[in-house]
């Protein structure tokens, strides 16, 4: 199935959110530091409960490190600055979408160094969804794809 990446998260409630929704959608979670909390911080814990013991979840140092360890992953970047469509993509088993920060997004390097690029796409009047929402859109399309194969 896909796994879900998120680079340097920086609100702790979305982060728990994620990995309850991998939790009960059988995702992998990986988190690409620094985390601008602790996974000890009180309102992460609030709304990951228990859910964290149900996925796997991965840490890496940086992008380099997550990009080295994940080589055989093709990986996908959900931006709002991408041209793809989310719906007229074909996602494939292993495929790693990532997801940037909510206070910034990616930086340009990983822009540039990411060759998969896709959007949820929005009216032109907003600027951008909630991470977690955007990984619980994204997901479902990938595992409704994925599983009518």
């Amino acid at each position: 199935m896909i796994d879900i990446a998120l680079y340097q998260p920086d609100i702790p409630q979305n982060t728990a959110a994620i990995i309850r929704l991998g939790a009960c959608l059988r995702l992998k979670v990986h988190i690409i530091e620094p985390c601008s909390f602790s996974l000890e911080d009180k309102r992460f814990k609030r709304v990951v409960m228990d859910y964290d013991k149900f996925t796997k979840i991965f840490k890496y140092g940086n992008f380099l490190d997550f990009k080295e360890k994940n080589s055989k992953s093709r990986i996908i970047l959900l931006t709002t600055k991408a041209t793809k469509n989310y719906l007229n993509f074909k996602f494939k088993k292993n495929d790693i979408l990532l997801f940037g920060r909510e206070s910034a997004g990616v930086p340009e390097s990983i822009h540039i160094d990411t060759k998969v690029k896709i959007k949820i796409p929005l009216q032109k009047k907003v600027r951008s969804l909630n991470v977690a929402m955007s990984v619980a859109i994204a997901s479902s399309e990938a595992i409704r794809q994925l599983e009518n194969k």
